[in-house]
């Protein structure tokens, strides 16, 4: 099945599978794939054709010209496995790789394999690279013609596998190096996937590999070498290889410097029977196509981070357009708030949200969680509750409704924390509920201390429950504070917490001072408290005074 993978200049990529039809690339619309925003591509740039079971390039006069495998494209060119072309700012590897069966291994356990595999050929990586001797034996010592095929070998591997192909073009071509140099008819290249040996490429189908040479090739980290099945005491009463008319098979793990993360297989079944060179040779060949397998997923996974960290940018910038830009005015008060995310995106959430007449709703939420799940939940949460402000409610009652519309949709396992606050300008009261959040923190002008607790549940646990509203009124001079748990739970390298008694030190310390300032001072010493260590949870602060 031929497959095309295009990769844009963002690190980004598009797959798409090629049927049995002419396709077409390029800006214009009336291609198949059109790319509009690529300057660098002709209105129609490119065709792949399919002709007679392959697949051919052909640059359809573009301007900036295609590239094939490195060299201009001069017309047509027949496309093989694992090959580059270059169009615009567009890079699309050719994809031909035999489907693998599902089953196509299958680990099997006869008593005679493990005799069979002590009495086998075993060399170490080591000591394939280490020993001078073997070296010179399989490439140096041996015929003129073999010796020259081995080398062209490793040439050829050196050249392929320093390409830029994706990770998934590199197993055939490894198993296809592999195959080649020791002359095997059959041959699969497994990798380790979360503990499993998976199959990643396949000549052939239904391998049957005894679990003892599996073991030695991943545990022992040795190359196996089992010249002629049929002649070997240990493994010619071996069923399942018998079957496949084995004759002789190669096993070499793919080894970097660390660790093991996979291994070849090759077997023959009409071929010449496998030689010590051969086992040198696919053993040195597995560890560069070991490194080049490593080299390759750190490149996709730093291409991934890429692309994470520029979404987690735009969905940042996203959340803090819907934050409040500026703080507001209401006769009587101060009003200072502030939000830092521990991560790109928060989990915390405040706002303001005028109401009739002089007042104004402070809220300040937390959803469980973080990062860009908890802030979509956050900009929903935010969104619904826009919406019930408008209407004329006590503010428990306007709780409650959310609370009920929540629980129609939270996804399992999360819950939000939230205080709301309706400020009333004319009377210098205010009216609150509290569900489950950090109980905030009244100061008083004379130096006392209130918490504001009375309200109910946290919000998307039971989609009844009912919130209690409480009054208060502030005097001149007196200080509210609203925070998250990324305030007082921020935690110092003793695992010290700043808590409540600093965060109320604080604000008795500055109290004379403008909300901004407090707000400011209190961020300053959670800093200042933490002292290097990063902070774990989002930090949300608003500061309310009354003048």
């Amino acid at each position: 099945m031929a497959e095309i993978q295009i990769r844009f200049r963002d690190g980004a990529t598009l797959q798409r599978t090629l049927e049995t039809r002419r396709i077409t690339l390029g800006r214009s619309a009336g291609n198949d794939l059109h790319f509009p925003g690529d300057k660098t591509l002709s209105r129609e740039h490119l065709a792949l054709e399919p002709e007679q079971g392959a697949w051919w390039a052909c640059d359809l006069g573009s301007r900036n010209g295609t590239r094939l495998n490195g060299r201009a494209l001069d017309g047509r060119a027949r496309l093989g496995a694992g090959d580059v072309i270059e169009a615009g700012e567009l890079t699309i590897y050719f994809l031909d790789t035999p489907a693998v069966e599902e089953r196509t291994v299958v680990f099997t356990a006869p008593k005679s394999v493990s005799q069979a595999v002590e009495a086998s050929e075993q060399l170490r990586l080591d000591e394939a690279i280490g020993d001078s001797t073997r070296i010179e034996k399989a490439f140096l010592l041996s015929s003129t013609e073999a010796a020259t095929a081995r080398l062209q070998t490793l040439f050829e591997a050196g050249r392929e596998l320093a390409g830029r192909r994706p990770l998934d073009e590199l197993f055939p071509l490894i198993l296809r190096l592999a195959a080649r140099a020791a002359g095997a008819e059959r041959g699969v290249v497994m990798t380790l996937e979360g503990g499993e040996l998976v199959t990643r490429a396949a000549m052939g189908a239904d391998f049957r590999i005894s679990t003892a040479v599996r073991d030695r090739v991943m545990g022992g980290r040795e190359s196996l070498l089992i010249h002629d099945v049929a002649s070997d005491e240990g493994l010619k009463a071996s069923a399942t290889l018998i079957m496949q008319r084995v004759r002789t098979l190669l096993a070499a793990p793919l080894q970097t410097d660390e660790k093991v993360i996979g291994l070849v297989y090759l077997d023959s079944i009409a071929g010449r029977p496998f030689t010590a060179e051969d086992l040198t040779l696919l053993t040195v060949l597995a560890n560069i196509a070991a490194i080049r397998i490593e080299h390759a997923r750190l490149i996709e996974l730093e291409q991934a981070e890429r692309v994470i960290q520029a979404e987690l940018r735009q969905a940042a910038e996203i959340q803090r357009g819907l934050l409040p830009k500026s703080d507001p005015a209401l006769a009587g008060f101060e009003i200072a708030g502030q939000s830092e995310p521990c991560r790109t995106v928060n989990g915390d959430y405040f706002d303001y949200l005028p109401m009739p007449g002089q007042r104004l709703a402070v809220v300040v939420g937390d959803v469980a969680g973080k990062g860009i799940s908890a802030a979509l939940l956050a900009a929903a949460i935010q969104a619904r509750l826009h919406t019930i402000s408008e209407e004329e409610m006590p503010v428990e009652q306007m709780v409650a409704r959310l609370n009920r519309g929540m629980n129609r949709n939270m996804p399992g396992g999360r819950f939000v924390t939230m205080v709301v606050a309706v400020l009333d300008g004319e009377r210098g009261s205010i009216r609150y509920t509290n569900a489950g959040h950090n109980r905030p923190l009244l100061v008083r002008a004379s130096g006392a201390t209130e918490e504001l607790s009375e309200g109910g549940l946290l919000l998307g646990i039971l989609p009844n429950a009912e919130y209690v509203g409480a009054d208060i009124r502030m005097e001149s001079g007196d200080v509210l504070v609203f925070f998250s748990d990324g305030v007082t739970e921020a935690a110092n390298e003793a695992d010290e917490d700043f808590g409540e008694a600093r965060l109320m030190e604080v604000v008795r310390e500055h109290q004379d001072r403008p909300a901004a300032a407090i707000g400011a001072a209190i961020r300053d010493a959670v800093t200042r408290h933490l002292d290097g260590q990063p902070s774990l949870d989002d930090v949300t602060v608003v500061v309310v005074k009354r003048g």
